[in-house]
């Protein structure tokens, strides 16, 4: 399939919580458009996990300087290639100011804006396989250890900063509130792709 060419957009970045559905959404994207997913954790996190033989949960061990070195690769990649679907919590962060880039977030709120922990570990459950119980520390302990961390490096230990700040981003979709294809559909509309009726 010949990747296609969008106005404006070089690349997209797809950011969300654990379970927000930023996984299903980039592989659609990718799908549709002929796009290339690349999905940080898995180019970046494994490696130096496996290097330092750290847990998945265990964010905060590793050192600030491999958070850096990957943030700088990201953001070359971002400014230089295209045609790149990049799914990481911190893609839409650090894509910014950055030309061409649509920045896409998920998130699983109710109607009242308050996140749905229990879908988004059960959609871990049912995806990863995971018993309960680790889709809980997936969840809970790893986007603690996360979002801590962040705080630290990239916000001046801002208690209240977060990376799903709707303020970095171009799009947010609602995952709790549409399904995988409504999602997919509401992100092509976004980036201007005319869906054959």
């Amino acid at each position: 399939m010949n990747s296609i060419e969008l106005a404006n957009i070089r690349n997209i970045t797809i950011s969300g919580r654990i379970g927000a559905g930023a996984t299903t959404l980039a592989r659609g994207l990718s799908q549709t458009l002929g796009w290339k997913h690349i999905e940080g954790g898995d180019v970046f996190w494994e490696h130096v996990r496996s290097k330092l033989d750290l847990a998945p949960k265990d964010t905060n061990l590793r050192p600030d300087g491999e958070d850096e070195k990957f943030d700088e690769m990201l953001k070359r990649l971002l400014s230089v290639d295209q045609s790149n679907i990049v799914e990481t919590k911190l893609a839409g962060f650090n894509a910014q100011g950055i030309e061409g880039v649509f920045k896409i977030l998920v998130v699983c709120d109710d109607e009242n804006g308050l996140d749905q922990t229990a879908i988004r570990v059960d959609r871990i459950v049912n995806r990863e396989h995971f018993s309960v119980e680790d889709a809980k520390v997936e969840v809970f302990e790893r986007e603690k250890n996360d979002i801590e961390k962040w705080r630290r490096m990239y916000a001046g230990g801002d208690e209240k900063w977060v990376y799903w700040d709707r303020k970095y981003y171009d799009l947010v979709i609602n995952t709790y509130s549409h399904n995988a294809e409504e999602t997919l559909k509401v992100a092509l509309e976004g980036i201007g792709y005319k869906l054959s009726a």
